[in-house]
C-alpha cells in the first residue's frame, strides 16, 4: 500500500498567496500531493502535526555547480574525478539539508552524479544537469593557464572534466550532441567573460551568431533548451535573440536588452550571493586580483540588474553560483535579493518562476494536487524574517523530497 500522510495544525506558504494561511490540511500519497483543504481532511493517513509552523514548497536553485569544490578553479586541475565525485557528494547533501529539494546544475555535473541521486546512493535534491560547460578557446569555458597547450586525461584533471571548449559551427553541433547523449537537461553556453577565468574580459562576446545558433538548433532537436552565461547587455541581446532560453548573471543587463527578454519569454538568473562572498571570502582560497576586480565591476551591476529586469516585466529565477568552500551561503541569497525585492518575490523566484526555468510548473514550487511532494515546514514565517530560510537549514523542521522525509523533528511518520 502507499505510504499516505497528512500534514495538520499549519499556515500554508503558497506562493500563489501574499501571506500564510491558516487551516489548511495537506494529504500526501506516494510521491504526490494528493489533497490541498481549507477544512478537515478525513482519511487513515499518519498524521503530522506541524505545531503551526509555516509549510511551504522546498526550494529550488537554479544555478549550482555541484562539482565545482575549488574557489580558485584553477586548483581543480589537481582533483581527480573519485576526490571531486567525493566533494560533490557532500555538496548535495548539504543543499537538501538547506531545503533546496531541486537545483539546476549549470556545468560540470554529469548523469552518474544524478542516478547516484535519483537511485538512493547518496542524498540530494533532484538533478537537472548541464553536462560540461561549452565555450569557445580563450572564453570563460577555457581555464588553461597560457602556458598550457591542452588538458591531459579529464579523469585525472577536475576542470577539464567540468567544461569543454569548441571552435566553429561545426564543432559546437557536434559537443552539443554528445551532452545529449549523457543525458543533459539543457545545455551551457558561454557568450561573455567571466569572473573566474583567466584571460577574456568581462565585456568579451563569446561565441558567433552562427554558434549561438547552432547550439539552440542542436538543443532543441532534442527537446531540450539552451542556458548561457553572459553579463553585458551586448552578449545578453545576441544570445536571447538567436533563441537562448535563459540568462545567467545577466549583471550587466540594460534596459533594451531587458525589454527583449520579456518580448522572447527568456529568464534571468541572477546570483548576486556568489560576488558578495568572493569579494568577502575568494582571496584567502587562492582567488588573484584581476579575478576580484571582475567579481567588484558585476558585483556594483547586480542590484539594478534586478530593477531593470522587474521594470521590464523578465522573470527573475533564483541562483546562488557560489564555488568551493563559498557553498555554505546558498541561502544567503534570500536576504541580499530583499535589500531590492520583497520576500514574497524573493520566495517565488526560488518556487513557482524557477520551477518554470526547469520547466515543472505545476509539478515543482507548489503546494497543490498532483504536485510533486517536495515540501520545508518553516518555523515561523519567512515573510516576516527571511533569514528563517538561511544558513544550514537550523529553522527548517522538516525537509521532504518526492514524499519522503529527509529531515523530520515534527514526529509521526519517520
Amino acid at each position: 500500500m502507499t505510504d499516505m500522510l497528512l500534514f495538520r495544525n499549519l499556515r500554508l506558504l503558497d506562493p500563489a498567496f501574499d501571506e500564510p494561511h491558516g487551516g489548511y490540511e495537506v494529504l500526501v500519497e506516494g510521491e504526490r500531493i494528493r489533497e490541498v483543504s481549507e477544512t478537515p481532511i478525513t482519511s487513515a493517513a499518519t498524521p503530522i502535526d506541524c505545531g503551526g509552523r509555516v509549510l511551504m514548497p522546498g526550494l529550488i536553485d537554479c544555478h549550482v555547480h555541484s562539482m565545482h569544490s575549488e574557489v580558485y578553479m584553477r586548483r581543480m586541475e589537481d582533483v581527480p574525478l573519485t576526490l571531486a565525485a567525493a566533494r560533490g557528494a557532500r555538496r548535495l547533501k548539504e543543499m537538501i539539508d538547506r531545503g533546496f529539494t531541486t537545483v539546476r546544475d549549470t556545468g560540470g555535473t554529469d548523469w552518474g552524479m544524478k542516478t547516484a541521486v535519483e537511485t538512493g546512493l547518496i542524498p540530494g535534491p533532484r538533478l537537472f544537469i548541464a553536462g560540461r560547460s561549452i565555450g569557445p578557446t580563450g572564453g570563460h569555458s577555457d581555464g588553461r593557464a597560457r602556458t598550457n597547450a591542452g588538458f591531459d586525461c579529464p579523469c585525472c584533471n577536475g576542470q577539464a572534466y567540468l567544461r569543454v571548449v569548441a571552435d566553429g559551427e561545426d564543432d559546437v553541433r557536434k559537443v552539443v550532441r554528445e551532452q545529449m547523449r549523457q543525458g543533459c537537461d539543457h545545455v551551457k553556453i558561454m557568450v561573455s567573460g567571466g569572473v573566474a577565468s583567466p584571460n577574456d574580459p568581462l565585456d568579451s562576446l563569446q561565441f558567433s551568431i552562427e554558434e549561438i545558433e547552432a547550439a539552440v538548433e542542436e538543443a532543441e532537436a532534442f527537446g531540450r533548451y539552451v542556458l548561457a552565461h553572459a553579463y553585458a547587455a551586448e552578449a545578453i541581446t545576441r544570445a536571447v535573440a538567436h533563441g537562448v532560453r535563459t540568462i545567467e548573471h545577466g549583471n550587466l543587463i540594460d534596459e533594451p536588452a531587458a525589454k527583449l527578454m520579456a518580448e522572447k519569454g527568456a529568464y534571468l538568473v541572477a546570483n548576486l550571493v556568489a560576488y558578495v562572498a568572493m569579494k568577502e571570502r575568494a582571496a584567502a582560497f587562492g582567488m588573484p586580483p584581476v579575478m576580484l576586480e571582475k567579481n567588484d565591476m558585476v558585483l556594483e551591476g547586480g542590484y539594478r540588474s534586478l530593477e531593470i529586469c522587474k521594470a521590464a516585466g523578465v522573470k527573475v529565477a533564483y541562483g546562488s553560483d557560489l564555488l568551493g568552500a563559498l557553498a555554505e551561503d546558498q541561502s544567503r541569497e534570500f536576504s541580499i535579493r530583499c535589500e531590492v525585492q520583497s520576500p514574497i518575490e524573493v520566495i517565488r523566484a526560488a518556487t513557482t518562476i524557477a520551477a518554470e526555468v526547469v520547466r515543472r510548473p505545476g509539478r515543482l514550487g507548489t503546494i497543490a494536487p498532483d504536485a510533486w511532494a517536495d515540501i520545508i515546514v518553516v518555523d515561523d514565517d519567512p515573510l516576516e524574517d527571511i533569514t528563517r530560510l538561511e544558513g544550514q537549514g537550523v529553522h527548517l523542521a522538516a525537509i521532504m523530497k518526492g514524499g519522503r522525509f529527509h529531515k523530520n523533528r515534527l514526529g509521526g511518520a519517520v
